[in-house]
């Protein structure tokens, strides 16, 4: 039976999977990201994150499959583009909108420079979701104690009951969203995808808007499979924590027998 390594959103910890691991029945690691949890304060990066995922695979023998959620699912992609031999298999949840890189151009990517032969007083930035997130996150980090009491406040009205403190209870550390942004916009998700020889599984709950890109992410994928959860958000994919776990615990078996 191979062993699985769960991966956290931004801002909370790997106590999110709390309600969640008592349902796998298999070795399970939930792992701290940098700057979240048990590693408050350390620098955030997509390659710092990728290695402590791959430490926590070694950590249970070497080889395991790997889900994570949100930024866990970015992370999960970032590792298995970097360490394939070691992910077994890839469940990345709510993860398939394409961020525009940073430093990357072409329209695509809010690229400024006018087209051949128009004006440079008609070529206007597009703005991006990422700009959003950016903004926000300078917010956060500007008075972190406050976005942390806040963002414990709505993820307790989002969940209520025990799942809701299994978000917060190893600590929120909105000051590292910032990096996290930077981060994610800085990594070519495509291009690690395809880089991936192993099987994906990308899950989205069918109100997510981070579906946008599900389509482009499972093209990108060698091996990949798309599942819709009905009815649920982005976060929302938690609020069961006993079908989500089945759900894993199936995949883990599918990747398994691959």
């Amino acid at each position: 039976m191979l062993p699985l390594v769960l991966v956290h959103g931004v801002r909370v910890s790997a106590t999110m999977w709390n309600p969640v691991v008592p349902h796998l029945g298999r070795p399970t690691a939930a792992v701290d990201l940098p700057g979240h949890g048990t590693r408050k304060g350390e620098p955030f990066t997509m390659g710092t994150a990728a290695s402590a995922v791959a430490d926590a695979i070694d950590r249970l023998g070497g080889r395991a499959i790997v889900a994570g959620l949100s930024l866990g699912g970015y992370v999960g992609i970032a590792a298995a583009e970097r360490f394939p031999d070691r992910v077994a298999g890839l469940v990345a949840m709510g993860c398939t909108t394409r961020a525009p890189r940073t430093g990357a151009s072409g329209p695509e990517h809010g690229d400024t420079r006018p087209a051949p032969g128009r004006s440079r007083l008609r070529a206007v930035r597009r703005p991006s979701w990422a700009d959003g997130y950016r903004i926000a996150a300078s917010l956060a980090a500007r008075n972190p104690s406050f976005a942390d009491r806040l963002s414990a406040y709505a993820l307790r009205r989002l969940f209520p009951g025990p799942v809701g403190e299994a978000f917060v209870a190893g600590g929120l550390s909105c000051e590292v969203l910032p990096q996290v942004v930077e981060a994610v916009t800085g990594h070519d998700q495509l291009a690690a995808l395809a880089a991936y020889p192993g099987r994906v599984w990308l899950v989205n709950g069918s109100r997510d808007p981070f579906r946008a890109n599900e389509r482009d992410f499972l093209r990108a994928c060698r091996d990949g499979r798309l599942i819709l959860i009905p009815r649920r958000g982005h976060l929302g994919v938690m609020a069961a924590p006993r079908p989500l776990a089945r759900l894993i615990g199936d995949l883990c078996v599918q990747a398994e027998a691959a």
